[in-house]
């Protein structure tokens, strides 16, 4: 089939496989700003758009209070808000551009936030060790991509130059990378002591009327050797989050396999969906069907959601058109393969004065993983955490051209820099919470991390 011009937009289809985007990703996975978004669960409702970006026309990295911007023309700096920055490098370099199909990503941004961008949003104190050299944000403008659609079996190469940006990537040959393999045992920045530690002063936060919710987490560490992307395939194939993704940055890599959505923007309609509450799979149907039940029903999990559900109604009602926020589904049970989750989903309509960049800027980084109210909760990470989050619950995402976005919170997802991998993993802490229990939470949620990373 010929390509099809409109409005200077280019689509080619090409045939479809169900691991089409991870062939061609294989070719090019070394190269910095090569960037993967893979929807790989078949059952899940979020599950449908892999996404494969390379070779970016401008790129905007951002460490601390400055952001390098990188075009054909050179090299500058910045201290704009990183958000209003990408919105503005995405005008000069790609205008928006009307299209009405249902191909989620045409060209524009791509790439992630990391949690420390909160730092460009509210004012958090400096206390916890900034040890990692990830930057704070990521972020390409791409003219073109590969998309492939799961629901409709189809596949497109789309944007600007296609033909010339396709049959460069069908000239990309599959290296030999060396074998992945970690090269000493994960260790947490916490012992089970200290966690409990940091647990009781959570508790006295809680207690004092500090907070309602306080998200804690600890971060383990294990030296590796060999193809980050190797020990992606891994991840992916056992946890099939829905909003997956690798990340070549200058700097090392992100692997993530996340299950949730942070935002998404469709035709100026918002949609968040918040996790929390947390139950681990089991082997056996009746004691697994059992743990279900038991989460859907327990009051804990429910007032903990609700009050992260509460606090996105406020972040989105920033730049919602007034009296559009609602709450159509509340505490609906998703399972995953490590574990069974309760997930809220709240709606709005964006106000038509604002973007997608705007939105994310209201909302970050995202309140189901820091706690409420927010900005006091993440006082307190920083004072309890002993290393900052860096790319952990923060963002990954697209601003595509013709104004759609869509993004995850960076939970189950790992950083790799200067041969170490690091993951972390933690909980909303409520007044009624059992240390045993939420330590154990944390665990759980890596149960398909790392011991897979690990044989």
């Amino acid at each position: 089939m010929n390509n099809i011009t409109l409005n200077h937009l280019e689509i080619k289809p090409i045939p479809y496989q169900s691991d089409l985007a991870t062939q061609y990703f294989s070719r090019i996975q070394h190269l910095p700003w090569a960037m993967l978004l893979r929807s790989p669960s078949r059952t899940h409702i979020d599950s449908r758009f892999d996404i494969l970006v390379a070779e970016p026309i401008a790129t905007i990295t951002t460490f601390g209070t400055k952001s390098d911007i990188v075009t054909s023309e050179g090299r500058t700096s910045s201290t704009e808000n990183p958000f209003e920055l990408v919105k503005r490098i995405q005008q000069q370099r790609l205008p928006e551009l009307d299209y009405e199909g249902e191909l989620p990503f045409i060209g524009g941004a791509l790439g992630y936030f990391a949690y420390d961008l909160g730092r460009r949003v509210e004012r958090i104190p400096s206390i916890a060790e900034h040890d990692l050299q990830t930057p704070d944000m990521a972020v390409g403008v791409y003219d073109w991509a590969m998309v492939v659609d799961h629901q409709e079996k189809s596949a497109f190469v789309v944007g600007v130059s296609i033909d010339e940006k396709w049959d460069w990537l069908c000239s990309q040959q599959v290296g030999s990378p060396q074998a992945f393999a970690l090269s000493g045992r994960w260790q947490s920045n916490m012992t089970k002591a200290s966690y409990a530690e940091k647990f009781k002063r959570v508790q006295e936060y809680l207690r004092s009327g500090d907070c309602y919710q306080i998200n804690l987490a600890q971060r383990f560490c294990a030296p590796y050797q060999g193809s980050e992307w190797q020990a992606y395939q891994k991840l992916e194939h056992v946890n099939q989050g829905p909003f997956s993704a690798f990340i070549r940055t200058e700097h090392g890599a992100i692997l993530s396999v996340s299950p949730e959505r942070f935002l998404q923007l469709k035709e100026h309609q918002v949609e968040t969906k918040p996790i929390k509450g947390t139950r681990p799979r089991s082997a056996d149907p009746d004691t697994d069907s059992q743990a279900a039940y038991e989460l859907a029903n327990a009051e804990k999990d429910q007032a903990e959601n609700l009050m992260i559900v509460d606090l996105l109604r406020n972040d989105i009602g920033r730049v919602a058109k007034p009296g559009t926020v609602h709450v159509p589904k509340l505490f609906d049970i998703e399972s995953f393969p490590a574990v069974h989750h309760l997930v809220s989903t709240i709606c709005a309509q964006l106000d038509s004065q604002y973007a997608a960049a705007d939105l994310l800027n209201a909302s970050f980084p995202g309140g189901s993983i820091t706690g409420a109210p927010k900005i006091r909760a993440m006082e307190i990470i920083e004072e309890l955490e002993p290393h900052r989050r860096n790319a952990y619950c923060g963002s990954i995402g697209y601003i595509s051209r013709h104004g759609r976005m869509d993004s995850s919170i960076t939970i189950r997802t790992l950083v790799a820099e200067q041969g170490n991998l690091y993951v972390w993993a933690g909980g909303g802490l409520v007044a009624d919470s059992q240390c045993d229990s939420e330590y154990q939470e944390t665990l759980d949620k890596l149960s398909r991390i790392l011991p897979v990373l690990g044989q």
